[in-house]
């Protein structure tokens, strides 16, 4: 009897973190069920689109890499478009890219395989029905059978399925949805209210992570600061990070939260992130604007002062924090006072990092609908000088750090340009995977990613800094040190 081969998959994952967790539940299901990995579209049977419709330009690029396979595509292969865009915009993604055969709502991934199997199911007509599962209703009438409705619950109840981490960094989702009424954003319309995931549910993933080789776990959600008020518990937070910390175990070096919202930054979050050793003393706030008539547009929280005191008391808690936030410039209605005004808070503020965005009108949300709309080479001129001020507050802020021993997280290994030299790179606290910037350790090589080791600061850009590790075994303490290594001099890096 001849053996059945195994079925392939080639999954594509966009947009943010959120996304990559929900691809990796995607994948470890599929691997329960026996499919292998492909590494290129021509070989998988099934094809698989994690999109990302945040943003036009994000829509755009999520609607070119399906129209891209599409054009590839054999008769027996299956194209799936999950996500985020799907949920927003199924009918215009079938409309545009007509051989699409699935749609995967941002909350049904867990049912990838009954998604697969209805439509491996219906290949033996043509036309192909077409079949998707949404969580709601059906955003396809016509193609095929309805969505399959209901509640999908697994993704809350129980831990998402992960694979081995590898790089020693992973992505910890603790909810999905969001509250916020900010008037330039779609995610609600798409992901629905809040849905904080139960706390034992986020601690059994954690500890899965941490045992297949996370040393770093990164929360993350739409707002991880809004954390359990779904459920009538606001401000449930600082006591699942506190859950986090106790039973992880050693083997877990660094806690790290990314999307807190400003006003939900409570005094007992400030308090735990103080005194938990693994939390790093890192906190990433968007805050999108520095001017309050702007913020009431945005339908943001704007009272300046009490961000203010946000970052007082977190400076106080954690004197070495490293603050992030993100700003959109360009805001319909934005004058060059308004303007003014967030260059002045930024310079006051003195954040390590600064994100920055031009203002893009989203279909379907109340800022698209807003008079006064900035010109784009204003929009463009407005950017430029916003990362003009904030470039040498990062210098600044990095040059302090010169040195001073940092642990770092191993993330890989390259090459000096012009030299077939080495060049280590990695993370310090102050760094986020993916948004932020490097530790780069010149002339070393061979340690494996994932490991944590010292490092003595000795120079220092923008964005990166430059260091060489102090011996060779890993780092065994927690909590980021600022120890002083008087008469060394730096590189020659500013």
């Amino acid at each position: 009897m001849r053996e059945r081969l195994a079925l392939k998959y080639h999954l594509i994952t966009l947009g943010c973190p959120k996304n990559k967790v929900d691809s990796d539940g995607i994948e470890m299901l599929l691997q329960g069920a026996d499919y292998r990995a492909a590494a290129a579209a021509r070989e998988a049977d099934v094809l698989i689109v994690n999109t990302c419709g945040f943003l036009e330009a994000a829509k755009e690029e999520s609607i070119g890499v399906l129209a891209d396979l599409s054009r590839h595509k054999r008769r027996n292969q299956v194209l799936i478009a999950a996500g985020c865009l799907a949920q927003r915009n199924g009918q215009e993604v079938l409309a545009r890219v007509p051989k699409v055969d699935g749609l995967l709502g941002t909350r049904r991934w867990m049912d990838i395989l009954q998604l697969i199997g209805r439509i491996r199911g219906g290949k033996t007509a043509r036309p192909l029905a077409r079949y998707d599962l949404l969580g709601e209703t059906s955003l396809t009438p016509g193609y095929g059978v309805p969505a399959l409705l209901g509640d999908p619950g697994q993704e809350y109840t129980q831990p998402v399925p992960r694979p081995p981490v590898l790089g020693g960094s992973a992505y910890l989702k603790i909810s999905d949805g969001c509250n916020a009424p900010c008037a330039f954003c779609t995610i609600p319309s798409f992901k629905g209210k809040l849905r904080s995931r139960p706390l034992e549910a986020v601690v059994d993933e954690a500890i899965a992570l941490v045992q297949a080789g996370a040393k770093e776990l990164v929360l993350v959600a739409q707002d991880t600061t809004d954390y359990g008020r779904d459920w009538g518990e606001a401000n449930s937070l600082p006591r699942l990070l506190s859950a986090l910390c106790r039973r992880t175990g050693d083997d877990m070096r660094w806690l790290r939260l990314m999307y807190a919202y400003p006003g939900h930054v409570s005094d007992e979050l400030i308090e735990v992130m103080g005194r938990e050793p693994k939390i790093v003393p890192y906190l990433d706030m968007p805050l999108q604007h520095g001017d309050p008539a702007t913020l009431r547009r945005m339908y943001r929280p704007s009272r300046l002062e009490m961000v203010y005191d946000h970052i007082a008391k977190l400076r106080a808690a954690m004197p070495d924090i490293a603050l992030r936030t993100t700003f959109i410039v360009g805001y319909p209605g934005e004058t060059e006072q308004e303007f003014q005004g967030l260059l002045d808070f930024v310079r006051a503020i003195e954040f390590d990092k600064v994100g920055a965005f031009q203002f893009s009108p989203e279909p379907g949300t109340p800022a698209a609908l807003l008079p006064d709309p900035v010109d784009e080479d204003v929009k463009a001129e407005r950017y430029a000088r916003l990362m003009e001020v904030q470039q040498p507050i990062s210098l600044g802020k990095n040059q302090a750090q010169v040195g001073k021993q940092l642990a770092i997280l191993v993330e890989g290994e390259g090459e000096i340009e012009g030299s077939r030299r080495p060049l280590l790179l990695g993370r310090s606290y102050r760094d986020a995977p993916e948004v932020d910037g490097l530790v780069l350790a010149p002339g070393v090589g061979g340690v494996p990613a994932g490991e944590m080791i010292e490092v003595y600061i000795n120079g220092a850009m923008e964005y990166d800094l430059v260091g060489e590790p102090l011996g060779s075994e890993t780092f065994s303490s927690i909590k980021p040190q600022a120890a002083q290594k008087p008469g060394r001099a730096p590189i020659g890096l500013v």
